[in-house]
């Protein structure tokens, strides 16, 4: 414990502010995305093509339901994707195998460098199938911060042909 000399007077005044938080500023939110980009890049090399869904040319009818859908030029995107199987499913009108896959995206790669926004409705091309995205989730904030979301996880089932076919 420091002790006070008695013929000096020695004020210590708190700070005016408490110090910024340790590693958790724009350089290493840069240095994250960096090391994401190659990792999904060059190591996993996973990707998919991506149909966004054209919100100005397609056809919606009194409900706000899409009648007929219009999509914008595919883009290639690299991605995480988990390949859940296929299952049978016997239902009113027969048989039915089901596919689904899941797609981790890195959310600072698709708006800052491919400006890309994922949405509920458009579709993906992974191997030789056609999935369409039904449910979109943002669970990782980068260091625990609430401004700072840097994945998108978008489930996705297998599309019919009459549904969506790019060829």
């Amino acid at each position: 414990m420091a002790r006070k000399k008695k013929d000096e007077n020695i004020v210590i005044l708190p700070p005016e502010a408490p110090p910024p938080p340790l590693f958790l500023g724009e350089k290493e939110r840069n240095l994250v995305k960096q090391i994401n980009d190659e990792i999904i890049e060059r190591v996993i090399g996973q990707e998919i093509i991506y149909y966004p869904m054209s919100r100005e040319h397609t056809n919606y009818n009194l409900y706000g339901e899409a009648v007929q859908k219009t999509f914008l030029s595919p883009i290639k995107v690299q991605a995480l994707v988990e390949w859940e199987g296929s299952k049978t499913e016997t239902k009113v009108y027969g048989i039915d195998r089901v596919t689904n896959i899941t797609v981790k995206f890195h959310r600072r790669r698709l708006t800052e460098d491919q400006e890309l926004y994922v949405r509920e409705g458009d579709f993906v091309l992974y191997g030789d199938t056609f999935y369409e995205i039904v449910t979109l989730a943002e669970p990782k904030l980068l260091f625990g911060q609430i401004d700072y979301k840097f994945e998108v996880i978008a489930k996705c089932i297998k599309a019919r042909e009459s549904v969506f076919n790019a060829k």
